[in-house]
């Protein structure tokens, strides 16, 4: 049985304000948080960094962390495309689209090849950041695709002509390891695992390693873990700590220093329709989305 991580401190876990950064603080992680440089704006547009955000498991905070991590790139300055690829529509409601008013969406846009992405991409109310919606059609595309040739680049064909016209592209997974989430993997250059702190979610982790390794062998080598993100953190439980102490044993710096708290604010922005950065710009959750940001950036240096 791993030592649990610490009990941390108010003080630990406070914003950092000084002027010497975050250096030496602790955070929730058990490890010093870097000191992380504030993202400055790229003088050009393009080529996009393409991370899919990816977990089978539902309910561990997929869809929350691509449109607020998305938003929160918007703000640096970037163009933002945000792929709804979850035939439930989660991402396309939480940016204030309803799926069943769609008449073109993303399933269009892999089944037919008269449709241009300039068709079925919408701007959203956050700058900078543009929407590729979804409906409950895409589910049929699992089952069309199959008949297919090179059916898993099906997605990144379609990518191809606007990858020059994004920073960083954000792909919400579906909940399942299925030929549309082999799709999104078979796309990206990279990975963002968001990862509930709760045991059920932990076990799963194993498993879409798994797949994720069956696709670097087979279809992408150029993929690979951005990192792993816990979310829904409730620091003062036992077993939250537990779970994050576990992850970060098992894959050290994979991990990210930032971990997504536990506030009744994200539903309260599903039904506004927009991401906390702009619903509550200076709560603690749109700070940690904001820090979210620097990480990937600094991971994903071309973005």
């Amino acid at each position: 049985m791993p030592r649990p991580t610490a009990k941390l401190t108010a003080e630990d876990i406070a914003p950092v304000t000084d002027a010497h950064g975050p250096r030496n603080k602790i955070g929730p992680t058990g490890r010093p948080l870097p000191d992380l440089p504030v993202p400055q704006r790229p003088d050009k547009t393009g080529p996009a960094q393409v991370i899919a955000m990816c977990n089978q498991k539902g309910g561990v905070g997929k869809t929350t962390t691509t449109i607020n991590l998305g938003a929160a790139i918007a703000e640096t300055g970037r163009k933002v495309l945000l792929i709804d690829f979850d035939p439930q529509g989660s991402a396309s409601i939480g940016l204030g689209v309803q799926p069943h008013d769609l008449e073109l969406s993303v399933y269009n846009l892999l089944m037919q090849r008269d449709i241009t992405p300039a068709e079925v991409i919408r701007p959203t109310r956050v700058e900078n950041l543009d929407l590729l919606p979804a409906n409950i059609d895409l589910s049929a595309a699992e089952v069309q695709l199959v008949q297919e040739v090179a059916r898993e680049y099906t997605l990144q064909r379609v990518l191809e002509p606007i990858i020059p016209n994004y920073d960083v592209i954000l792909i919400d997974c579906a909940p399942s390891l299925g030929l549309l989430t082999v799709n999104a993997l078979t796309a990206s250059n990279g990975i963002v695992v968001p990862l509930e702190c709760e045991f059920f979610a932990l076990r799963g982790l194993a498993m879409l390693t798994d797949t994720i390794g069956k696709v670097q062998d087979r279809l992408n080598p150029k993929l690979e873990i951005v990192g792993i993100l816990g979310t829904m953190f409730d620091g003062r439980t036992t077993h939250a700590r537990e779970v994050l102490d576990r992850v970060v044993q098992a894959f050290d710096e994979r991990v990210f220093h930032t971990v997504i708290r536990r506030t009744v604010k994200f539903p309260e922005t599903t039904v506004v329709g927009e991401p906390i950065t702009t619903y509550a710009p200076s709560s603690s959750a749109a700070t940690q989305y904001r820090d979210l940001a620097k990480e990937v950036l600094a991971r994903c240096p071309a973005g």
